[in-house]
C-alpha cells in the first residue's frame, strides 16, 4: 500500500477520546507478544510511544508501539512474523521504518514501528514522548492542538500527522 492508500478513505476518521488508564496494560500484554515472535530481529526493548504513552493526553484509542531493530535490511522477515499477530505491514516512509496497524486500516488498535535502534527518529520519538510525561503544561498545549487538528482533519490522517510536526519540531528543538 502506498503512502496516499495508507490515508485512503478506508480507514476511520479521526476521534480523539480522553486519556485511557488502561492504556499502559494494554501496551505491556502487547509487548511481551511482540517481544516473542519478533526476539530475533530486536536491538532492545520495545516501547510504548505516541499519544496513548502520556498520561493524561488525549488520543486516538491506538496504541503505538516502537520496536528497535538492529537495521531495516536485517529486520525484512520480521514482516512475516508480525503478520501471524494480525499486524499488516504497510511500505510508509520505508526508508525509516517497517510500519504496520492491527487489525485494519478500517478498525485500529495498535501500530507498530520497527525502528532501527539509535536512529534519529529513534531517539526523537523518546524524547518526545518523555518531554510531554514530564511537563504538564506542554501536555496541556498539545491537547489541545490536536484536538484543533482533529477536527480539521477528521477524515485525513496525513494531514493530520504533518500538521503536528511544527509542534513537535519545537519541543524536540528545546530537549
Amino acid at each position: 500500500m502506498n503512502h496516499s492508500a495508507a490515508s485512503s478513505t478506508r480507514d476511520e476518521p479521526i476521534e480523539l477520546v480522553e486519556y485511557n488508564p488502561a492504556w499502559p496494560a494494554l501496551f505491556d500484554a502487547e509487548r511481551r507478544l511482540l517481544q516473542e515472535m519478533l526476539a530475533p530481529w530486536l536491538a532492545g526493548p520495545v516501547e510504548h510511544i505516541g499519544s496513548t504513552a502520556v498520561p493524561g493526553l488525549p488520543a486516538k484509542p491506538i496504541i503505538d508501539i516502537m520496536a528497535p531493530v538492529h537495521s531495516l535490511a536485517e529486520s525484512t522477515a520480521a514482516i512475516a512474523a508480525a503478520s501471524a499477530l494480525n499486524y499488516l505491514y504497510y511500505p510508509y516512509k520505508p526508508e525509516q521504518l517497517h510500519w504496520f496497524c492491527k487489525p485494519s486500516p478500517a478498525h485500529r488498535t495498535h501500530h507498530l514501528h520497527l525502528v532501527p535502534l539509535g536512529s534519529t527518529l529513534w531517539h526523537q520519538r523518546l524524547e518526545f514522548r518523555d518531554a510531554l510525561r514530564g511537563s504538564t503544561d506542554l501536555t496541556a498545549r498539545y491537547a489541545a492542538l490536536k484536538h484543533q487538528l482533529a477536527l480539521q482533519y477528521r477524515h485525513d490522517r496525513e494531514g493530520y500527522t504533518e500538521a503536528k510536526g511544527p509542534f513537535i519540531a519545537q519541543v524536540l528543538a528545546k530537549v
